[in-house]
């Protein structure tokens, strides 16, 4: 051990705090947290003693160590969170979940509440019930919600008004908060009631339909005593269809983890009152660390944004600071929260269960990983690339006429789209008609030197023949780039040559490659640059649209960019301005009688003239 580490440990105090442990070059390697940081960071120096796998590896590379001091454990916790989302270090257990899962939101602060899909959890104020395994999962459930309870069905997050109540009304499925007067506890009482539904609380639903029901009759309103009738059936059916696990209807979330070599899965159940809502896997490719880190790690980022936060949470080993966990989640949750490890019983046969599905989830990960990582090799093989395409980068182009020209490239790694990687390019200097100098504009912005805070990839795709790809490696030579990766390009196949497949080419290579023999591989290819096309495409129409709104209503006396944005919020799409009345125009936000006047007979004309 070096002079300068044995002084800093010497140094180091016993009290809490974070320690950051780094590499030669500086870089961040792992994050933790201790309760005595003289103990904890000098435990990693001993030389005696057993260490685990992710240690022994971890002290092989730490050249240094920084710390910083908190008064209580607790911060420590909450900083050496906030430090691992921020540095992402390698031997940390980092909770990455390459698709958001949908949510229902329901935005209490409104007086009439809606359901809407989210993906992404905010801190507004809303409630959020989930998360739900996919896209059809949740717009089942809101589907059977519509149905059932008389929730208002449009998307604003407020009711607009309406001369005459929608068709949701007029089919009893909604109260019209839009058209009439609705008391806003009559409303309350059916969002009450949606909340109670997807939490779970069947049985205390039931209980209130009930008797709502027999209300209703005993004061012989028997067309409301049908309707409390009907949904009292719903109801009772969905319940039919829910598992019941455990008989003492506690919320509890059951933790189940699954490891194969360096890969591992946690599977987690959603249990409400009872009864399996759903569950969701968790997979980390690659990772040393131990089964106790990964619950400790699983609970503190997972916890830390969930919509909600159970009364139990069943693990089936024991997390490093238990205690401190459970305190932390109690603070979140406003009450106690228990951190359980069965051992025989119910719960444990449900921990056992949770265990197996995250045992069957893994193998389908690893056996699609296999197959993935097959296909990179046999992409390596038949292009001849120089190294393995871990990472893919494709291009493509769009515009119409030679007007709003724009880019876009998707990245796909380890065989797998990466959205979140992707990125658009409004092309702003090239000439919209000329397809080189915009593909020279998008690649230079890309790959120009001091832009490099993405990693660069190991190859590269452009969507076309020979001509784009000579722009690429003019380009590449251009920024010192070209060998640093490989480089292809792809074309449509022309059937007039009689050509019957996609072509490959390479720089330096006057025909394309032979990929006769590998359909897959073309086929892998050619899904990349679809995926491409497809980005580039939705990027150019929303471009479009945006110019087609903001064109149509310029040039009208008094109506600048606020007053277009205002109308557009205030209306919803430029069909409806157009379709509005002068006294619907005079009623819109920060518009005036005569800018109404000029506005509706501008519009008029031009629906004349089209």
């Amino acid at each position: 051990m070096a002079t300068e580490l044995e002084e800093k440990l010497a140094n180091l105090p016993r009290t809490p705090g974070v320690y950051l442990m780094k590499d030669a070059t500086g870089h961040i390697l792992y994050v933790g947290k201790a309760r005595e940081l003289k103990k904890r960071v000098a435990s990693y120096f001993r030389k005696a003693g057993r260490k685990d796998l992710k240690t022994s590896v971890l002290i092989e590379k730490i050249a240094s160590f920084d710390t910083i001091l908190t008064n209580t454990e607790k911060e420590a916790l909450i900083l050496e969170s906030s430090l691992i989302k921020k540095h992402h270090p390698r031997y940390n257990v980092i909770l990455k979940d390459d698709k958001r899962y949908p949510c229902l939101r329901l935005n209490i602060k409104s007086p009439y509440p809606n359901l809407t899909i989210a993906r992404k959890l905010q801190k507004n104020g809303a409630l959020y019930f989930g998360p739900f395994s996919s896209s059809s999962a949740v717009r089942e459930t809101l589907k059977l919600i519509h149905q059932t309870f008389k929730l208002r069905k449009c998307k604003t997050s407020t009711p607009k008004r309406r001369e005459r109540p929608c068709l949701n009304f007029q089919m009893g499925l909604c109260l019209g908060p839009c058209s009439r007067p609705v008391d806003v506890a009559q409303y309350q009482a059916v969002v009450n009631e949606v909340v109670l539904f997807l939490k779970g609380r069947m049985p205390e639903l039931i209980k209130n339909v009930k008797e709502e029901m027999e209300a209703a009759a005993a004061r012989q309103d028997f067309e409301a005593a049908a309707a409390h009738r009907d949904r009292l059936f719903a109801i009772e059916k969905t319940l039919e269809k829910q598992v019941a696990f455990t008989a003492d209807f506690i919320d509890r979330d059951v933790v189940g983890i699954a490891r194969q070599g360096r890969s591992a899965l946690i599977m987690v159940f959603f249990i409400r009152s009872g009864f399996l809502l759903g569950n969701r896997p968790f997979y980390f490719p690659e990772t040393v660390a131990s089964e106790s880190e990964l619950v400790t790690s699983f609970v503190k980022q997972y916890y830390e944004k969930a919509p909600f936060i159970p009364k139990e949470v069943l693990v089936s080993s024991a997390p490093e600071d238990e205690t401190l966990l459970a305190e932390w989640l109690g603070e979140l949750k406003g009450e106690k929260v228990y951190i359980v490890m069965p051992q025989r019983g119910e719960k444990a046969r449900i921990l056992e269960m949770s265990a197996q599905n995250a045992k069957k989830s893994l193998e389908e990960h690893l056996n699609a990983a296999l197959s993935e990582e097959g296909m990179l090799d046999r992409i390596q093989k038949r292009l001849g690339l120089e190294r393995r395409p871990q990472r893919i980068e494709c291009f493509d182009l769009s515009n119409i006429a030679g007007t709003e020209g724009v880019g876009a490239m998707v990245v796909f790694e380890r065989g797998q789209p990466a959205p979140r990687q992707y990125r658009k390019y409004r092309i702003k200097r090239a000439p919209g008609s000329d397809d080189y100098a915009m593909l020279r504009e998008v690649l230079t912005r890309r790959y120009r030197q001091g832009d490099n805070k993405q990693t660069l990839p190991d190859l590269i795709m452009v969507d076309g023949g020979k001509g784009q790809l000579y722009v690429a490696v003019a380009v590449l030579k251009l920024l010192g780039y070209y060998g640093s990766f490989n480089l292809i390009g792809i074309a449509k196949k022309d059937p007039e040559r009689g050509e019957t497949e996609d072509k490959i080419y390479k720089p330096g290579r006057k025909n394309p490659v032979n990929l006769k023999k590998d359909p897959e591989a073309l086929l892998f290819l050619q899904r990349i640059r679809d995926e491409a096309h497809r980005y580039v495409i939705t990027y150019h129409r929303k471009r479009r649209l945006m110019t087609y709104r903001r064109s149509a209503l310029e040039g009208i006396p008094g109506i600048g960019s606020k007053r277009r944005v205002h109308l557009l919020k205030h209306f919803g799409s430029l069909k409806r301005i157009k379709a509005a009345s002068f006294e619907q125009l005079c009623a819109a936000p920060g518009m005036t009688g005569p800018v109404a006047q000029r506005l509706f007979d501008a519009l008029k004309e031009r629906g004349d003239n089209a």
